[in-house]
This record gives structure tokens, sequence and C-alpha cells, in this order.
């Protein structure tokens, strides 16, 4: 074996070398999801000029991929940290366990615990995401909306067995007077029927963003089998599959 296959293999740079697959897999997968999206939309919804076009995708492109290094560096790199602080104030530093090479858990101190992928994804999509910006309102909305997915009953998991309220009556005065079934509606051609969107608030929406990132990453951590199946196949090639490499050309350059 090599020095360098040595070095590479060395549980001791196992976490540092993972956040350096993690974000390089982030980068490669937003140019991938983001670039034919962009490119489509753009063809076929802009009015602009083509060198505004080709810059519009561009930008796009690169704002999804470094938005995505970015989260799953910080992510990484938190639960990590969790795990060493956890390790250090119990069993200390020169305790704990060591573990294998690529592909096997963290050559590092201590072990994930329940909530460390929440608080990793809180923090995360706080930073990373919280800014109201085009790509991060589109991907804060995908993740969210895999979140409240998640919750609904699965073919071979039992039913919850928990008996429902029963549903408010229809024209209870909570309800704004356009929701009522008996109001009168503006014709859909109207200039009251077509509002001009308003974007939510800054604060509200990063912790929105920080929210649906927390979940979705406790989720994936403790339940994946309830995520859309286009997501666990995202995560994995982001999370599990930055965990191992057997050369240099599998750590930056190949996936596998």
């Amino acid at each position: 074996m090599s020095e360098l296959q040595q070095f590479l293999s060395n549980p001791l740079y196992h976490d540092l070398f993972s956040i350096i697959k993690g974000a390089r897999n982030g980068f490669v997968y937003g140019c991938k999801i983001r670039f034919p999206h962009a490119l489509v939309m753009t063809l076929l919804f802009s009015n602009r000029s083509w060198p505004e076009k080709v810059r519009a995708i561009y930008t796009a492109t690169l704002t999804h991929a470094k938005n995505l290094a970015k989260f799953v560096t910080v992510y990484k790199l938190l639960l990590i940290l969790q795990r060493r602080l956890r390790a250090g104030v119990g069993a200390g530093a020169g305790n704990a366990e060591r573990t294998g090479v690529a592909g096997k858990s963290i050559g590092a101190k201590g072990v994930e615990r329940g909530l460390d992928s929440f608080v990793a994804g809180l923090v995360g999509g706080y930073w990373v995401f919280g800014e109201r910006t085009a790509v991060s309102r589109q991907i804060v909305l995908y993740v969210s909306s895999r979140v409240l997915a998640s919750f609904l009953p699965r073919l071979l998991s039992s039913a919850s067995g928990t008996a429902s309220l029963p549903p408010t009556s229809p024209s209870s005065s909570i309800l704004p007077a356009n929701l009522r079934p008996l109001s009168t509606l503006s014709p859909l051609t109207s200039k009251a029927a077509n509002p001009r969107p308003i974007p939510p608030a800054d604060t509200p929406f990063a912790i929105f963003a920080a929210l649906s990132w927390g979940l979705v990453m406790y989720v994936y951590r403790h339940h994946g089998e309830r995520l859309q199946p286009g997501m666990v196949n995202s995560m994995s090639y982001l999370y599990r599959d930055s965990e191992a490499w057997s050369s240099l050309k599998t750590l930056l350059w190949h996936n596998k």
C-alpha cells in the first residue's frame, strides 16, 4: 500500500476527508439537478437576451451547488463536533474508540445520538438557506414538502389508532370570509382574483428553513423509510456515500 493510500485510509483523518468528499458530492449534485432545471425554465419562460439567459443559468446552477456543498460541510462538521464534545465530557479523549477505514463509522471519538442530526440540520439550514433567495425558497419548499409527506401512514406500518377530533363547523367565525363555503368569489379574470404574490418576511423564512432542514435530517437518520425515494437517494449520495472512498480518485473525482 502506497503512502498516499495509507494516509487516505488512516482513521485519524476520516472525519476530515468525509467533510471534503461531502462538500464535493454536494457541489456535484447541486450542478446535476439545478442545471437542467434552470436550462429548461430559462429557455421556455425567459424573454431575456441570450447572454442574460446563459448568465442566469450559470448563476442558478452555481448558487445551488455552492449552497448544497456548504450545507453538507456544516452538517457533517456539527455532527463531528457533537460527538467529540460528548466523548470529551464522558469517557475522555483517550478512551474513545476508533473504527475502521473508509466506509465504516467515523474514525473519531464518540457516537452519534438521537437529536444530533436535528441540531446539525437546524443550524445548517438557518445559516445556508435562511436568506430568502429564489434558489433557497425552492429548496426549502422541496424539503418541507418531504417532511410533511413523511407523516403519512405507510403501507406496511400499522395505523396509530388514535381518534381525531371532529372538524369544526365550516361556518365557524375563525375562517376568513373568502374561505367560507357560501361566500361569493371574484371572477377568475378579475384583478382581485389574481393578486401579486407577497414574499414571506426574512426572519420567519429563516426559522422555517432551519426547522425544515432540521426535521428532514432527523427523519432521514431515524425514519428514512418514510421519505420519498428520490429524497432518500439524494441523502444517500450526499451523506452516506461521502463516508467511503478507496483512493484519491473516489475521494475527489468519482463518487464510487
